[in-house]
């Protein structure tokens, strides 16, 4: 695992650095963030809407997501990634004429994760998904394994997070084997800006049916009161979605918060 080569929590301390440093302490940073098994503690707030949703295509959703994300360094240099995303949703006339809101379904998401000699990451772990029993939960647990390769050269970072999960229940209120892959490909600059393209693709083998979004955002690292904070805005078309699924386009904003090892 690549380590970050950042100092700016020692600025918290009360040592300066030029402005120079900082900038590019800030650039490297930005890039270590473009890897999704970087060796660094983050706390993302992930806020998504769809709209067109539901039978008669007039609902929408907003989902805000709490994704903190913590590593742990094994003693044979290899790292344990955790990443749990907790949703809370709100949506109107999914089905017709109602509303609903509440913490979505949980998932959790640990990689054993190495680099090679050649900068080639690799992951591979479990997953599970908690149900919340809310109004917009599954009501079904979940698990199953979960993989991700990435190799980053340059100002490039390209890879592939993929997942796939099966009900663990008897009689599931929701019959899950879904399959997801989310290929990406990141281009970071000296000025600690990056430029995101992505798709976060499922694959529902009970319902033979694709969820396609492909999604492009803009980030960027900014040091406010002493502390990195990566922003992000984006924008996003739905290629493909199953029947009663969201159309069109969908848009996001993030903020994470980074907590860089000194």
């Amino acid at each position: 695992m690549t380590t970050t080569r950042l100092h700016l929590s020692l600025a918290i301390g009360g040592l300066c650095f030029p402005t120079a440093a900082l900038a590019q302490d800030a650039a490297d940073l930005a890039q270590e963030l473009a890897n999704p098994l970087a060796a660094i503690i983050s706390v993302p707030f992930q806020l998504n809407h769809d709209d067109n949703l539901g039978v008669t295509n007039e609902g929408n959703r907003t989902t805000l997501n709490l994704q903190p994300i913590i590593p742990f360094a094994l003693d044979n240099g290899a790292t344990i990634i955790t990443r749990t995303i907790i949703p809370y949703v709100w949506q109107e006339d999914v089905i017709p004429g109602t509303s609903q809101s509440g913490f979505g379904d949980v998932l959790a998401s640990a990689w054993y994760s190495r680099t090679t000699e050649t900068n080639l990451t690799w992951g591979v772990g479990p997953v599970v998904r908690f149900p919340t029993y809310s109004d917009v939960s599954s009501e079904t647990w979940a698990a199953g394994v979960t993989g991700i390769v990435l190799k980053q050269t340059g100002p490039w970072t390209v890879g592939m997070l993929a997942n796939h999960l099966w009900d663990l229940e008897d009689d599931p209120a929701a019959p899950t084997n879904a399959s997801f892959v989310q290929p990406f490909v990141a281009y970071s600059t000296k000025g600690a800006w990056t430029y995101s393209l992505q798709s976060e693709s499922t694959y529902d083998w009970e319902t033979e049916s694709w969820s396609v979004p492909l999604n492009a955002s803009v980030s960027k690292l900014a040091i406010i009161g002493g502390k990195p904070i990566n922003i992000q805005a984006g924008v996003g078309n739905w290629l493909e979605s199953p029947e009663g699924g969201p159309e069109d386009w969908r848009f996001r904003l993030q903020v994470q918060f980074v907590f860089p090892k000194g």
